[in-house]
Order: C-alpha cells, then sequence, then structure tokens
C-alpha cells in the first residue's frame, strides 16, 4: 500500500536534493552538535563514512502551535532566552507527511545494516505516519506500534475518551538488527504471586517441568535419564548430562512421586519482557517544550544498540537522546535547527551531575 498526496517527491530527488556545508572540518570520529536545518546536514551526513546502529527522533507532531521556552521555565534555558521560540509546528496535512517523509528516507540510508529507527508521534497523525514509514522501510521491518503513557489522567471536559498516550514506531532497516532484550524487575506482589515456595534457606522458588512440548526421535534429549524418558510427545529440555549436573548442583526437585522439576529461584529471575505498553511520563518540570522522560530514551538506547554504537537525533530538542548516549556509552550527533534548543543541549550535557567526565563533542552551524 502507499499513500499518495500532491507534492510527493521522488526517492532520487530526496537523497540528491541541496547539501548543507560547516566552516570548519566535521570529525565525524567525534560526537557532533549540528545546528541547521536537519534535511541537507544529513545529506551531507550521507558522503561520510558515519553510519548510526540507532535513530530515535521527536518530530513536531502538526499541532499547528508555536512552543515557547516561557512555558517551562527552569534553569536549562537562561532568562534572557525565556520568551524565545523553541520551535514552531505548523506544518501540516500532506505537506507534513512529505516533511517527515524525506527525513525518514535520507535517515534509512544513514543507518547501519543493523540499524533500528523510532519516531514518537502523536494519535491524531501518527497512523498516516506509519503507512509512510512501510512504504520505506518495508511492513516486513515494522517491529512494534509502542503506546506511551504520557500523563495522568486528567477530568477536561471533552466529548470524547480522555487523552494520557502517544506512541513510539519502531522499524529496523533489516531482519538483522541489534537487539540487547530489555527486561524489568518483578515487583514484590509478582514475586509472591510467582515464587510461592521457600527453601531451608528462605530463599523463595518456584519449579518448572524439565521436558519441553515437541517429540524427538533421536538424540540425547530422546534418552532416558535417571531410567525415566519424557512424556509421550515431549522431550527433555537439556541432555541428560546436563540434567545430571543439574540435579547435583540441587536445582532438580523430585516429588514424592519421582516426578523430576528444575528449581527457579527468585533472586535469580532474569526479570520480564518489555511489552509495547510503557509508562514514562513527560518530566513534571521540564527545561525545554515536549522534553522526554530519560528514563525512556535510555531504554530504547540499551535495547537497540550496543557500547559504541553511533545514534542519531535530527529533532534534538532537548537533548535527552544525547544525554542518555552518553550515559550509556554511545556516541551521538544531534541536530536542531533552533538556537535555543542548541542552548537547552549545551546546558544539559554540561550540568548533568551523572556524566563524570565533561561531555567532548563538537559544535557546528551549517551554512
Amino acid at each position: 500500500m502507499e499513500l499518495h498526496y500532491p507534492g510527493k517527491s521522488g526517492i532520487l530527488d530526496i537523497l540528491n536534493g541541496p547539501k548543507a556545508s560547516f566552516p570548519t572540518h566535521f570529525n565525524t570520529e567525534k560526537n557532533a552538535l549540528l545546528e541547521g536545518d536537519n534535511l541537507p546536514i544529513m545529506r551531507t551526513l550521507l558522503d561520510s563514512p558515519l553510519r548510526f546502529d540507532l535513530c530515535y527522533i521527536d518530530p513536531p507532531f502538526a499541532t499547528g502551535h508555536s512552543f515557547r521556552s516561557s512555558t517551562h521555565r527552569s534553569a536549562t534555558i537562561s532568562k534572557s532566552n525565556a520568551d524565545a521560540v523553541a520551535y514552531n509546528d505548523f506544518v501540516k496535512g500532506a505537506e507534513f507527511i512529505e516533511f517527515i517523509r524525506q527525513r525518514a528516507i535520507v535517515i534509512r540510508e544513514l543507518l547501519s545494516d543493523n540499524g533500528s529507527f523510532y519516531l514518537h508521534i502523536d494519535y491524531k497523525i501518527g497512523h498516516y505516519v506509519k503507512v509512510i514509514l512501510d512504504e520505506i522501510f518495508g511492513t516486513e521491518n515494522f517491529r512494534n506500534d509502542i503506546t506511551r503513557i504520557k500523563c495522568n489522567p486528567k477530568n477536561f471536559r471533552r466529548n470524547a475518551y480522555g487523552n494520557i498516550k502517544d506512541m513510539i514506531l519502531f522499524y529496523t532497516k533489516s531482519r538483522n538488527f541489534l537487539w540487547n532484550e530489555p527486561t524489568s524487575p518483578l515487583n514484590d506482589a509478582e514475586i509472591f504471586r510467582l515464587f510461592k515456595k521457600i527453601d531451608a534457606h528462605g530463599r523463595r522458588y518456584t519449579t518448572v517441568p524439565v521436558h519441553a512440548p515437541g517429540e524427538t526421535q533421536h538424540g540425547p534429549t530422546a534418552q532416558a535419564w535417571k531410567g525415566l524418558y519424557p512424556p509421550k510427545g515431549r522431550h527433555w529440555r537439556t541432555s541428560p548430562d546436563e540434567l545430571d549436573q543439574l540435579d547435583n548442583n540441587g536445582f532438580i526437585e523430585w516429588s514424592s512421586t519421582g516426578n523430576p522439576r528444575r528449581i527457579i529461584y527468585a533472586d535469580e529471575h532474569q526479570g520480564k519482557k518489555i511489552q509495547d505498553i510503557w509508562d514514562f511520563k513527560d518530566p513534571a518540570h521540564p527545561g525545554y517544550p515536549t522534553e522526554k522522560n530519560l528514563a525512556l530514551l535510555r531504554l530504547i538506547i540499551n535495547a537497540s544498540s550496543n557500547a559504541g554504537s553511533h545514534v542519531l537525533d535530527c529533532f534534538a530538542g532537548s537533548g535527552t537522546t544525547l544525554l542518555a548516549s552518553a550515559l550509556s556509552g554511545r556516541r551521538w550527533v544531534g541536530i536542531d535547527q533552533s538556537a535555543t534548543a542548541i542552548k537547552a543541549i549545551e546546558n544539559k550535557l554540561h550540568t548533568c551531575p551523572a556524566l563524570t567526565e565533561k561531555p567532548d563533542f563538537q559544535y557546528l552551524k551549517a551554512q
């Protein structure tokens, strides 16, 4: 399926459009904060060897509003800039879809073969954006439509359901992408519910079968172990030798009828798999309009990149992606055309107490 609208440009025209230049040499080995229109800047990056394992963007949402720093005053933005326009969000309709499409096309080319792309958007325009991203990345590379809980419920009078969420669209460049399975720890209620047994040392545990569905006719998992065979239609989860090792180390519990089950301790549990509904509310006192939660960005960065990976945010805004990258040992490039955003980013990076070293990055303004 494709989305058709007036003014839809050809892919080659987008990739071969005007490029940006910089007053001094752009060192691709260093972190970089680049000021200017992200489209020509990214076209310039295409000529470099730099490729990104991850790109996260939080672009305008076609709201029709102008966002001023005075809406969210804090130490991040100086008093002299308190009434400055952070950014305008006036582009709407087909023009907005094409605005996103052109940038997503270039971003895809900037991704490494193992790269991932996350686009943060709202429910009013996000479904159109998904159709465009399906065109660019392919439906086979669509991974998730993530629901992000952005705020607490509000009782505004409105003839519709309250809106407390937005969405994050997650795509990869190929089927072979970087992925570090994110998990979250079990809470106390979950531990008490899932690990009902307590051993002689006071450790909570549960037990699981040592066999799994699927019958095998040959191989070690079909062989007898301690005189037992797997039940009909099942096989041992591991070889008899490995089961012996588990039993010798006290990780097999035998029932009164001689049924073996593997012991799983609560304090050794690796955590539960992160699902596609995330509760990362916006900061209560943001230093920049539409500033996002730092923990949200750290989750994305840790899941979809490795230490040393390059991360791109071409709508850098307040710099949360860049800070999260620095805290996670990633290299980064941030782009924004707002001078207010650039000041906020520099301040955030230089004043974050969690950064043990002063951040090393180059600042360049595109010409």
